[in-house]
């Protein structure tokens, strides 16, 4: 029996042991022996067992980088910063001499001192912008504390990267762009302003985990997954409903608004996107609107876009078909996809309700738009019964009732105003435009509710 407790508890050590052993420190505490400092010229250094970053006038952002690099791992540290102050920790990142002549790009995980609060959550340096900004979790601003020293874990694993901070759970997304990359630390330029200079960013206790990641995985609940995995799924997504409208290979699922089959022309599939082609930018007057053979109720539709310069295209729902028998658009309500500087429908209207993201000729999206030409955007559609909103990139842009005196006023005032029982309908197709113009589409998926 002694001899069974005795090698019980052996065991218990041995195990404890290993899973100790797991973690590597990638910084030693004493100087900066296997960093290198690119792009920027602020400075760091070590001070009692820390290393400092001084924030500094009329350089760009400057990164202390691994030497070495890493493709699935568990990372942790602490992190504190002088207030006024951006920063972050790059993962999975690169300088490229081709690219951008060496400027820092990948993953990274923000240090946010602001009011917007982001800590935590991840921005893709030098590429897209922000990736998983903290709209997604707005119980995440909560976890940082200004000031003081904060704790983050990192865990990317294949196409998963969470975060959490101070043991809060921040960041829950799933990206295929990077697979393998250094870990950097990021004294963010402050250009000209001589009040940020020579404030510090302060991290300790870094250490990685490249090994046995599976069994340290820590579990993730209640926090938003945003995927850009192209036309594919996470399991995760599978299991929440989540269906995929196009699987970016056929045109299975869809068809003419106006035809029984697919357009054989004005629209073409070409790696993984699903392309509506340039014509003379007339309504429908190419290969005409597409729309999926099924009709949806209640629904999250999500739909990644890229817009050509000057272009004009849209996303309807409740399309009862061909109501529309001349020529043109079929009828619906439209998420408008628009680029407002260059195409002239951004102008017309009633108080810019023309504009991208709006509920088209009807209600104008709210906030600024940033300039998105070029670039993959997200158009998302959420309907609960008469309730629906729109948001673009994250960000809430057109909320309204329908089935309501308001809605038939605002229905009155509009083009709509002569198609009966306009955007009332229990349920419609969805549809995307042809508008002349040419426009990119992937990742159109569907949580039906």
């Amino acid at each position: 029996m002694r001899k069974t407790i005795l090698g019980l508890l052996l065991l218990t050590f041995a195990l404890s042991g290993n899973a100790q052993n797991q973690w590597t420190k990638l910084f030693n505490g004493k100087n900066l022996k296997g960093w290198k400092t690119l792009n920027g010229t602020a400075e760091y250094k070590v001070e009692d067992g820390v290393i400092v970053g001084t924030s500094k006038t009329g350089t760009p952002n400057t990164f202390l980088t691994t030497k070495k690099y890493y493709s699935d791992f568990i990372l942790e540290y602490e992190i504190k910063m002088e207030r006024g102050l951006n920063s972050g920790v790059q993962i999975r990142s690169n300088s490229l001499k081709d690219y951008k002549d060496g400027r820092v790009h990948g993953y990274q995980v923000e240090c946010d001192d602001s009011d917007r609060r982001w800590t935590g959550g991840i921005y893709d340096e030098g590429r897209r912008g922000w990736i998983y900004p903290l709209k997604y979790n707005p119980e995440g601003k909560k976890a940082f504390k200004n000031g003081e020293w904060n704790k983050v874990r990192v865990e990317a694993i294949g196409y998963s990267i969470r975060t959490w901070v101070n043991g809060i759970p921040v960041s829950n997304l799933f990206d295929d762009m990077t697979a393998k990359g250094f870990i950097g630390l990021q004294v963010h330029g402050i250009g000209n302003k001589k009040e940020l200079e020579g404030k510090t960013i302060s991290w300790k206790n870094i250490r990685i985990m490249t090994e046995g990641l599976e069994d340290a995985r820590t579990p993730m609940k209640d926090v938003r997954l945003v995927s850009y995995l192209k036309n594919t799924l996470t399991e995760d997504e599978k299991e929440d409903g989540w269906k995929l409208l196009w699987d970016g290979k056929t045109t299975d699922g869809w068809r003419g608004v106006k035809l029984e089959n697919f357009p054989e022309k004005g629209w073409r599939v070409e790696d993984g996107t699903l392309v509506v082609e340039k014509a003379d930018g007339a309504e429908s007057g190419n290969g005409g609107d597409i729309v999926t053979v099924a009709k949806y109720e209640n629904f999250i539709l999500e739909v990644d876009f890229n817009i050509t310069e000057g272009a004009n295209s849209g996303i309807k729902y409740f399309v009862q078909g061909n109501i529309n028998k001349g020529a043109g658009s079929a009828i619906g309500c439209e998420f408008q996809i628009l680029d407002n500087k260059n195409h002239p429908d951004a102008k017309k209207g009633v108080l810019n309700n023309r504009t991208l993201a709006s509920l088209y000729d009807l209600i104008p999206a709210s906030g600024k738009t940033h300039n998105i030409v070029g670039k993959w955007n997200r158009a998302r559609i959420e309907v609960r019964g008469n309730k629906v909103i729109h948001y673009l990139n994250g960000d809430k842009k057109v909320e309204y009732e329908r089935n309501t005196q308001m809605w038939q006023a605002l229905v009155n005032y509009s083009k709509y105003q002569k198609w009966e029982n306009f955007g009332n309908f229990k349920d419609g197709h969805i549809l995307l435009q042809d508008h002349g113009d040419e426009v990119r589409f992937r990742n159109i998926k569907i949580k039906e509710l």
